[in-house]
């Protein structure tokens, strides 16, 4: 029929709102003080980053608008540990009004501006979600793909952020949202079984009626989570009443389901019954009064009772469905959806007058409900951060291994040095930046004042930040009689050979895949192997995990030379 071809309304999410937001004096403030940078020669890299959040306030509804949230939300780590230290903060606000009521709500932490982004990325796929056509099986595929992971997004939010300061991120809310999504696939799930129900034996309605019941059953779920003291107040009144409206839907539609394969379809023969009695045993929450299931799936008159009961529930819940469904002004205005409610309460009311016999003076006793059972369970879908590569804008400031937020180095130092007879008299170890690994007494470099711990960042004026060992061990061997000039620098704390070896530890310690703590509580890298908040793909440490820093100058270790 057409009218069962119609999809009910889904319910989808408004996005997040934000102010703008002016970064270019915080930024360049940052960069002066901090990295010893002029703050002005990053404007451009700044106002990409300030374009790129604009750009992301308004996404379009479409895979294009996920990508474009998704880069802001990779972009937000670099500007993380760039910019933003443990011990103090930058002094930006970031402004975001609630989904929902429209509050505005404020905080300093990043954490807030990377949560919020997040429940964008959730928001966007509900309504892409809810935008497919779902009469069609690519649609339906499509529909279920988009709920399944903002469910995923809502769900990671809820485990990895705490005390968001609006509702609309608070754990009650997000586990309802995350309930709601999972009960929208399910009834995707039921709309994919109907669209592609090709047989119509007495086996595959039964699996229809379970079908229906477990979209019943996770629906009823989230109008529980719905009047919870901490939501019910909260959510809107026509979300609660739709949930509760496709909640006794559903149920009636298991009742009309399992009624159409008691009196629709032929009796069981004997080759039919044990495949039949097996699933008929497992079909309701409680065994139906009557005869036996073996009796009863071969006795038409017995099959015709037990339908006619499930008939009478279903169209006792398709009249509960319509009545709270009345209650909703808004819902009141939809169309559809009095459609397709009124379309099945009349279906099953045309079915029971034609099953209902005038010489019936039995009492139409009390059908049990359907077991709930799904072909296909819901997946909760993470979001795959990684499908969207950025590159860090600040690139230029160094490797973030040395040059972020939460380290801090002594002023860079140039050093002129010359080649004596045993060459500079130091050992150098692993790149970008290359690091002095060792000095010996007496040498060149010694003289020179070059210390363990120090960073080449420039050799004669070339920037080295980023050079691999090669690169910088060949503009040293091509120094003349005129000697070298070196920019090194030295992290705060990090001074002699234990202290190096530490920190060598540090960092191996730190590669691998970081899943990051709980929201607001940063810890550095030091003591902890999680290198950002609300984060979790992996930052491979640029230092080998070999620490020979300590040994005698006689060993030098394999990946360390002595120039």
């Amino acid at each position: 029929s057409s009218s069962e071809s119609i999809s009910v309304p889904m319910i989808p999410l408004g996005l997040k709102e934000t102010k703008e937001l002016d970064l270019l004096v915080p930024l360049k403030d940052f960069i002066s003080e901090h990295y010893g940078e002029d703050g002005v020669l990053f404007e451009k890299e700044i106002k990409e980053f300030m374009e790129l959040r604009q750009a992301m306030r308004t996404p379009s509804r479409n895979e294009a608008g996920l990508e474009l949230l998704m880069e802001y939300y990779n972009q937000l780590y670099f500007l993380d540990s760039r910019f933003f230290p443990p011990s103090r903060s930058l002094g930006v606000f970031f402004h975001w009004y609630d989904s929902l009521t429209g509050v505005p709500s404020h905080q300093r932490a990043l954490a807030f501006e990377k949560g919020s982004v997040l429940f964008n990325i959730g928001a966007l796929h509900t309504q892409i979600g809810a935008r497919q056509d779902r009469a069609s099986l690519p649609g339906l595929n499509q529909a279920i793909d988009a709920f399944q992971k903002a469910a995923g997004a809502f769900n990671y939010l809820k485990e990895n952020f705490s005390n968001a300061p609006s509702l609309d991120m608070s754990a009650p809310s997000l586990n309802m949202l995350v309930r709601l999504m999972v009960a929208q696939v399910q009834e995707c799930v039921f709309e994919k079984m109907t669209l592609l129900r090709t047989q119509h034996d007495f086996l595959s309605r039964l699996q229809l009626a379970q079908e229906a019941a477990r979209v019943e059953y996770v629906y009823s779920l989230v109008h529980q989570t719905m009047t919870q003291a901490h939501v019910k107040d909260y959510v809107p009144f026509s979300w609660t009443t739709m949930v509760h409206v496709k909640s006794e839907h559903f149920k009636a539609l298991s009742h009309y389901f399992a009624a159409i394969a008691l009196c629709d379809c032929p009796a069981a023969s004997d080759a039919e019954l044990p495949e039949q009695e097996k699933a008929f045993i497992q079909f309701h929450v409680t065994m139906p009064d009557g005869p036996s299931i073996r009796v009863l799936l071969q006795d038409p008159e017995e099959r015709r009772k037990l339908g006619k009961a499930h008939l009478k529930k279903a169209i006792m819940k398709h009249e509960e469905a319509m009545r709270i469904h009345g209650l909703c002004k808004i819902l009141r205005k939809m169309d559809i959806l009095q459609e397709v409610l009124s379309f099945a309460h009349k279906r099953s009311l045309s079915k029971y007058s034609e099953i209902d016999h005038e010489e019936d003076f039995f009492e139409t006793g009390d059908a049990p409900d359907i077991h709930p059972k799904t072909l296909q369970k819901p997946e909760i879908k993470s979001p795959n951060f990684s499908q969207v590569k950025v590159t860090d804008l600040f690139h230029r400031l160094g490797p973030l291994s040395v040059f972020s937020a939460k380290n801090k180095w002594y002023p860079a130092r140039r050093v002129h040095l010359m080649r004596g007879e045993n060459g500079f008299g130091f050992t150098l170890r692993g790149d970008s930046p290359v690091l002095i690994a060792g000095v010996i007494p007496g040498g060149c470099a010694a003289e020179a004042g070059l210390k363990e711990g120090d960073y080449i960042i420039s050799v004669n004026g070339k920037d080295c930040r980023w050079s691999k060992h090669a690169e910088v061990v060949q503009l040293l061997k091509s120094t003349g009689e005129e000697g070298v000039h070196l920019g090194v620098i030295t992290l705060q704390g990090s001074e002699g050979p234990k202290a190096v070896e530490k920190k060598a530890a540090a960092m191996s310690s730190s590669s691998g895949l970081q899943k990051s703590n709980k929201e607001n509580s940063r810890k550095s890298l030091m003591n902890s192997k999680s290198a950002s908040t609300l984060l979790v793909w992996s930052k491979k440490s640029k230092r080998s995990k070999k620490s020979t820093y300590g040994v005698p100058f006689t060993t030098v270790g394999d990946n360390e030379a002595m120039y």
